[in-house]
C-alpha cells in the first residue's frame, strides 16, 4: 500500500482507549475503557474494525479506517489474536466444515450438533445458520426449518453475494417441502440483491408453478433466459410450460 511499507492484508487484533461518561449529575464522571476489535483488510486497501462478541468471534462492524489512521490510533494485540481470536474462528470454521461433511454424508443428528454449537459461539453465523436450516428441512422438520427461515431473513448478510449457492439452495428445499409462501419470500429478498441471477429467476419460476401462476412462471423463466440463454433446465421448463399452457387455451 502506497507510503506504508506494508506487504500482507491487515488480519489481526487491535485496541483503542475511549472515553466514557458514566453516572449522572453529582455523581457523573468519565472513565477510560479499552475497546478490543479484529482488523481485517479488504480488496481496496480500505481495514474493516469488528467488534468481538463474548467468544472472541468478530460479529459486528465496528468502523472503517485507513492503514496509516490504525497505525496512529489503535495499538496492535498479537497476542490476543493468536491465543482468542484465532482459535476462536477456527473452531467456528472447522465445526461449520464437520457439520457441512455430516450433512452431505446423510448424518443429519450429527450435523445438527455440530451446526448448534458453532450457533452458541457465533449466534448469527450465516453458514451455520443454513446448515441448520438445510438440516432440518433435510428431516422434513418443518417447524424447525421456519424458526431457521424467519432468523435467516432477518440477517443481512444471508443475501450476500458469497452466500449465493446457499440461499439457492435453502429456497429448494423450503420449496420441496412446499413451503411455497416462505420460499417466495426467501427469493423476494433476494432478488433485491441480486436481482439478475439466472438461477434464483429459474427458482422463482419453479415455485410459482407449484402454486399455478403459471404466466407469472413464464415470466420468470424468460428473465432466467434473458440473462442466460443457454440455460438448458430453464428453455426445458419454459417450454413445457409454454405448451402446456397453448393447449390449455
Amino acid at each position: 500500500m502506497k507510503g506504508s511499507h506494508q506487504e500482507q492484508p491487515i488480519r489481526g487484533a487491535f485496541s483503542v482507549e475511549k472515553l466514557v461518561r458514566v453516572g449522572f449529575g453529582a455523581t457523573k464522571r468519565t472513565n477510560k475503557i479499552e475497546v478490543m476489535v479484529y482488523a481485517e483488510q479488504e480488496g481496496n486497501g480500505d481495514i474493516t474494525l469488528w467488534k468481538l462478541n463474548k467468544s472472541h468471534i468478530p460479529f459486528e462492524k465496528y468502523d472503517k479506517v485507513s492503514f496509516e489512521n490504525l497505525m496512529a490510533d489503535y495499538s496492535p494485540e498479537p497476542a490476543f489474536y493468536q491465543e482468542k481470536i484465532y482459535p476462536a474462528m477456527r473452531k467456528v470454521a472447522q465445526g461449520i466444515a464437520r457439520g457441512e461433511r455430516l450433512r452431505v454424508n446423510g448424518q443429519p443428528y450429527g450435523a445438527e450438533v455440530e451446526f448448534l454449537q458453532v450457533l452458541e459461539m457465533d449466534e448469527d453465523n450465516v453458514r451455520a445458520t443454513f446448515g441448520l436450516g438445510l438440516t432440518y428441512l433435510d428431516r422434513n422438520e418443518i417447524s424447525k426449518g421456519q424458526a431457521v427461515f424467519s432468523k435467516l431473513v432477518g440477517i443481512e448478510a444471508t443475501f450476500a453475494p458469497e452466500h449465493k449457492h446457499m440461499f439457492n439452495e435453502f429456497g429448494i428445499k423450503l420449496r420441496k417441502n412446499k413451503m411455497y409462501e416462505q420460499a417466495l419470500q426467501f427469493y423476494s429478498r433476494a432478488q433485491k440483491l441480486s436481482a439478475l441471477d439466472e438461477h434464483l429467476l429459474y427458482n422463482i419460476g419453479r415455485v410459482l408453478i407449484e402454486i399455478k401462476e403459471y404466466k407469472k412462471a413464464l415470466v420468470m423463466l424468460a428473465k432466467a433466459l434473458e440473462v442466460n440463454p443457454e440455460f438448458a433446465e430453464a428453455k426445458k421448463v419454459f417450454e413445457l410450460l409454454d405448451r402446456k399452457m397453448n393447449n390449455a387455451a
